[in-house]
């Protein structure tokens, strides 16, 4: 099993990776970039949706949203932000190596930084052509990737973040084949138990 297929790493390391504070900046984001300001009822597609951070506000501007992702617990935290929202959302789960609609959409979407997953080149240049598949003629394809400008901003010691429950989690970040690659290692620390889980994105 790959990391990404791992529905207990984003089940446990939520509240780490979308803190309330992230799904703020995603309202904001979608409020304010010329870049998230499509024309009136487009169908946009946020793909790797994660707990639905984007889909909420995208619907709130009136698009036909639909949000795909492969994690059951997020796809979960996402309709429960889409009912508490009020949001008419369709959710759906689909592994975006093979996941296409042809000419469905106007918009593909693919942010916090949910591309580069795989570690045959091959594999994620099949998730663009499967976006690309997708989109109506004159779509529009927005992938969110990190620069390693800003990656050699934040690159250092551990972090430590503590959770609402008592836990914590220790994050460290590591550049690997310089540059080329990251792989972030978290430790969830519950009481005397520990966890551990890897990310690695190209």
């Amino acid at each position: 099993m790959h990391w990404y297929e791992d529905d207990a790493l984003w089940s446990d390391f939520a509240s780490t990776m979308f803190p309330p504070a992230r799904a703020e900046s995603a309202a904001a984001l979608v409020a304010s970039s010329p870049l998230l300001d499509f024309p009136p009822g487009s169908r946009v597609l946020d793909l790797c949706c994660g707990p639905g951070l984007f889909v909420v506000p995208l619907a709130a501007r009136g698009y036909a949203v639909t949000g795909v992702d492969l994690s059951p617990s997020m796809l979960e935290r996402a309709r429960n932000v889409c009912e508490a929202a009020g949001a008419d959302v369709r959710l759906e789960r689909a592994d975006m190596l093979t996941y296409a609609e042809p000419g469905a959409f106007d918009v593909v979407l693919n942010v916090f930084t949910s591309f580069g997953y795989f570690e045959d080149a091959e594999d994620n240049l099949q998730v663009l052509r499967n976006a690309h598949e997708s989109l109506a003629p004159g779509g529009q394809l927005l992938v969110d990737v990190m620069g390693k400008e800003v990656l050699a901003g934040w690159i250092g010691r551990p972090k430590a973040v503590d959770l609402p429950d008592g836990s914590y989690v220790v994050q460290r970040d590591t550049v690997l084949d310089s540059w080329r690659r990251l792989r972030t290692d978290w430790t969830l620390v519950r009481g005397s138990s520990a966890r551990t889980a890897s990310i690695h994105s190209w």
